[in-house]
């Protein structure tokens, strides 16, 4: 292959020199043509001023410097090296058959809920198995986990999952998905530790047996068909990866969450060594993290929060109350760390918070004395200056910690206004309004609040980080994931920028499988996606009908019908009993249910013939009646509730 490749390259230079010559010949026939013209031209107005013209012709005349047919040469070996350095085709086997298809169940057209199953002819892995929130309509659903109808239909097929990081929307959907169906867990320590604590909560313990920890840097053989390698990336939550997926068909590169950080707090800046090696030998497809690509400016270092940290310490006079994502564990940790240099004791509220502090002390990920925390009991007998309250419910969250601290309803800390909050994070998508909302009751208690834009980064990659990964991996092929439409499209044109066709790029949508091989990709089919509604207080999933009725219970309301019928004559034996909620006003009620009552005779007037004998068909064709008559009227569907007997 290489005797081959170096052949390909003599044959392309000596090609390139015999073009070069004959377009040298021709361009100094040309060259000789037009000077001569020029000549004659000048020679013409000579006669009429000769001194003016020697001075002009004098400054003209310039000698060409003479041309090295070898630099030449090496000119054309060096451009033939460019192209073959940065097309991916040099690298890739193009006569391979080989291919592997990629569908991602969630996480596109969405922030969360990130799931991608890798499929072969024999085998499949997932990466990911995330969770996402539900939007203001979804009344009672706490958070909503993929739909796992594709999983079930080639679960025999799957020899893992894979993890990349321990963010939510990564890994918060596992127990719900291992209750069901069980399969090897593939992950870096502290991913595992954070699904262990889920698993613990679902009291399904025992299936932390199939945890299989991994190590950077280090290729593990998943299946027949799957080799795979864990490089290290900086995020907003530490120990997180990316992956470099080898089959058959070429390598595949997932970066997960990231972004370029050069000083990180633990002093782990990404393995771009690594994604660079992957890029050197090629690779057939690239997966990259769309979130901020609108970001044009370089996202700031984790680190450089440190100096507003400083700053809002030295000058509290009160509590600080600091409320950040519980997973950013080196936001916390800083937080902690000024806290402590300004002589304040450390009281950690909120489960999630305790948690993931408890597991990287443990695990040490950071390392910090026991003796610089306290209970939230011991708040109250404490000097406000010696303490930092570190909390979650920066997104307003209505059973978060410190949103029942606004409202008066926690148990242990009551807003004062000697009270600094610190929000250290950006708000989600859709969390504005309830963000708002706990502002207002934190700024009406008196506290002040500080929500300075330097007191919080991204970890998510901005332009010129896409770019640097798109130049590092140098794929074939371009998948943007993770973010709404708007995210991928403008990280496609990133992409575009930076030498990838835009016939190599496709913008996946969820259950869209694309299959990829070293000479195209395509769209195969599409497979079904959705969401599972979860009720957090019981861990139980919530059937979509339910949550469609209390939809249509807020907006529209409900109308309950109760009437008795003479089955002989299919009259009403007495006046219906006609209850709404959310439709009309009290004062209404009466006029209301003697409309209803004049649908219900004119109903038994025109019933057909032996409807009366089937109580379900009966009142499905009276809940239709009644739903039209309310439409005509009031522009509405509420959910009719009719109970007819027929005596």
């Amino acid at each position: 292959m290489e005797q081959e490749k170096e052949q390909s390259v003599k044959s392309t230079s000596q090609e390139n020199r015999k073009q070069y010559n004959s377009n040298k010949k021709y361009n100094s026939d040309s060259s000789r043509s037009n000077n001569q013209n020029v000549n004659k031209a000048a020679v013409a107005p000579a006669s009429a001023n000769p001194n003016k013209n020697k001075s002009a012709s004098r400054g003209r005349r310039r000698q060409s410097l003479p041309v090295d047919e070898n630099l030449r040469a090496f000119v054309e070996l060096n451009q033939e090296a460019h192209k073959q350095r940065l097309n991916p085709h040099y690298k890739l086997d193009l006569n391979s058959k080989e291919k592997i298809r990629i569908t991602p169940l969630g996480g596109l057209g969405e922030i969360g809920g990130n799931i991608t199953v890798f499929e072969t002819q024999n085998e499949a892995i997932l990466v990911d198995v995330g969770m996402s929130f539900p939007d203001e309509d979804m009344h009672g659903v706490d958070i909503l986990v993929p739909d796992f109808t594709y999983i079930r239909e080639i679960k025999d097929k799957i020899k893992a999952v894979i993890i990349t990081h321990a963010h939510e929307d990564h890994i918060g959907a596992m127990p719900y998905l291992y209750k069901e169906m069980q399969f090897p867990i593939f992950g870096s320590p502290l991913p595992l530790a954070m699904i262990a604590g889920k698993f613990d909560e679902h009291h399904i313990k025992e299936f932390k047996q199939f945890f299989n920890p991994i190590e950077k840097r280090k290729t593990y053989k998943i299946g027949n068909d799957f080799e795979i390698e864990w490089m290290h990336m900086t995020h907003s939550i530490i120990d997180s990866s990316s992956l470099a997926i080898t089959t058959s068909a070429g390598t595949v590169i997932h970066t997960g969450d990231f972004k370029i950080d050069h000083t990180p707090v633990d002093g782990y800046t990404a393995d771009l060594h690594r994604l660079a090696y992957y890029g050197d030998k090629g690779v057939l497809c690239l997966l990259s993290d769309s979130t901020n690509s609108y970001n044009t400016a370089p996202t700031p270092s984790e680190l450089s929060v440190a100096p507003a940290l400083d700053r809002v310490f030295s000058k509290a006079e009160g509590r600080v109350i600091l409320s950040t994502f519980s997973s950013n564990i080196h936001r916390v940790y800083q937080a902690i760390q000024y806290g402590v240099k300004y002589g304040r004791k450390v009281c950690v509220i909120g489960r999630s918070m305790e948690r993931n502090i408890e597991v990287a002390m443990q695990y040490d990920y950071i390392k910090l004395p026991k003796n610089i925390f306290v209970e939230p009991e011991q708040i109250a007998s404490m000097n406000d200056k010696e303490i930092l309250i570190v909390t979650t419910g920066s997104q307003g969250e209505p059973s978060s910690a410190l949103f029942r601290m606004s409202i008066g309803e926690h148990r242990h800390v009551k807003i004062k206004p000697t009270d600094l909050i610190v929000l250290s994070s950006r708000a989600i998508p859709g969390n504005e309004g309830s963000i708002s909302g706990m502002l207002n009751h934190l700024q009406r208690a008196g506290a002040k609040v500080a929500n300075d834009r330097d007191i919080h980064v991204s970890g998510h990659a901005s332009i010129e980080e896409q770019k640097l990964m798109l130049r590092l991996v140098n794929p074939k092929f371009f998948l943007p994931i993770h973010g709404e439409y708007n995210h991928v499209m403008k990280h496609k044109e990133t992409g575009m920028m930076c030498g990838v066709p835009e016939r190599n790029i496709y913008i996946m949508n969820d259950g869209d499988t694309v299959e990829i091989a070293p000479k195209y990709m395509r769209k195969v089919k599409t497979v079904r996606t959705g969401k599972t509604y979860i009720d957090n207080q019981n861990n139980h999933k919530i059937d979509d009908d339910i949550v469609i009725d209390r939809q249509k219970l807020a907006s529209d309301g409900i109308v309950m019908i109760v009437a008795q019928i003479d089955g002989q004559h299919s009259t009403m034996l007495s006046k219906p009993l006609v209850t709404s909620f959310g439709l009309v006003a009290d004062k209404q009620d009466k006029a209301f249910a003697k409309e209803i009552e004049d649908v219900l005779e004119l109903f038994l007037a025109n019933i057909k013939e032996g409807l009366l004998e089937n109580a379900r068909a009966l009142e499905n064709d009276l809940r239709q009646v009644v739903r039209k008559h309310i439409y005509r009227k009031m522009k509405k569907y509420p959910l009719i509730v009719p109970h007819i007997f027929v005596m």
